[in-house]
């Protein structure tokens, strides 16, 4: 049953096999690096890197940190190298920083053990170089706060090539599937071309001004996931870990309060959309109806897609609740 979980998660999260005679990947060129390093390639062009490649083992040590976290975010650091225009996460660890339910930031402490982790890491044959920094956003969706935006900059003004990865445990939870994104910064002062209006995703109100207002500022990379050969016994030990603690909660429960939060967050923004109707019936003005941009969904559309979102997770954790009790509390039944 753990195997076929396993498979479930990797196909749900489009984890790709590699080749055995790809493994090669595994193998970290300090020679080529260094001349990546030298050509400095992301300053005539902000958006050389494009893609991020993340291994089973980086991914699933980054979901249980950040689960472990609960509604406090958490914080950590990835190694890897690059490719092209790809940089690839081989592994990752979790830094010992103090975060609060809005925020999280390395101090002092936390540059320190990272700086000893990656001396230290080197001496059991482990040669790559830090790559980017991961940390939850639990419960309000995968982007970049301006604090975190900040944070981006700074490590990509003395620790290039460097990103940003965002992962919210609670929509994974309430998923099924892995809700995380990647991102790099612009360089100040840089403006990046309008691009139109984005894919709309869900933003709980109270954090919508923060994501609007730096929402300019970073440009996200295609996210892909990939195992090999070479990994397959260590993402088995993980992966057992991950599947019991998975196995013995429930979404309902342990999402009980995110559940409760979007609820709220749901109803106020059917009060804000009612009222924007009203407006824009008797030519009020002001309206988010009458604002939007060209091409912009309504404020009772992205309503409707947050009801539609919260609905579907809901259905998503009864099923799975009604399956292990199909599976274990009646299959003991008929078995005695």
């Amino acid at each position: 049953m753990a195997s076929s979980a396993q498979k479930r998660f990797e196909l749900e999260n489009n984890v790709k096999t590699i080749d055995p005679s790809q493994d090669l990947i595994y193998k970290y060129d300090n020679a080529e690096q260094q001349s990546i390093l030298s050509a400095k390639p992301w300053t005539s062009d902000v958006h050389h890197y494009k893609k991020v490649q993340i291994s089973a083992v980086a991914l699933i040590k980054m979901v249980m940190h950040a689960r472990s976290g609960g509604n406090i975010e958490v914080m950590g650091i990835m190694q890897g190298k690059v490719i092209g225009d790809t940089m690839i996460v081989m592994d990752a660890f979790a830094l010992p920083v103090e975060g609060t339910e809005t925020r999280v930031n390395a101090q002092a402490e936390g540059y320190e053990y990272m700086v000893e982790y990656m001396l230290n890491i080197k001496e059991v044959g482990r040669m790559e170089n830090a790559i980017g920094w991961y940390h939850s956003h639990p419960g309000y969706g995968c982007w970049l706060s301006g604090i975190d935006v900040s944070t981006q900059m700074l490590n990509q003004q003395f620790q290039e090539p460097f990103c940003a990865i965002v992962i919210d445990p609670n929509r994974t939870i309430s998923a099924g599937k892995v809700e995380l994104g990647a991102f790099r910064t612009y360089p100040a002062g840089y403006t990046p071309p309008d691009e139109g209006v984005s894919e709309y995703q869900s933003i709980p109100l109270s954090k919508i001004e923060d994501f609007g207002v730096h929402s300019k500022k970073y440009y996200q990379l295609e996210v892909s996931y990939f195992k090999s050969t070479l990994d397959t016994n260590l993402l088995e030990l993980l992966w057992h870990k991950y599947w019991v603690n998975t196995l013995s909660s429930s979404p309902l429960i342990t999402n009980r309060e995110y559940n409760a939060r979007q609820m709220m967050d749901l109803a106020e923004k059917v009060e804000q959309a009612e009222a924007g109707i009203s407006q824009n019936r008797f030519g009020g003005g002001g309206s988010f109806f009458s604002e939007k941009k060209k091409g912009e969904e309504s404020l009772l559309s992205k309503v409707a897609k947050d009801s539609n979102k919260i609905t579907v997770e809901a259905a998503h954790g009864l099923m799975t609740q009604v399956l292990k009790n199909s599976l274990f509390n009646d299959g003991a039944k008929r078995v005695a």
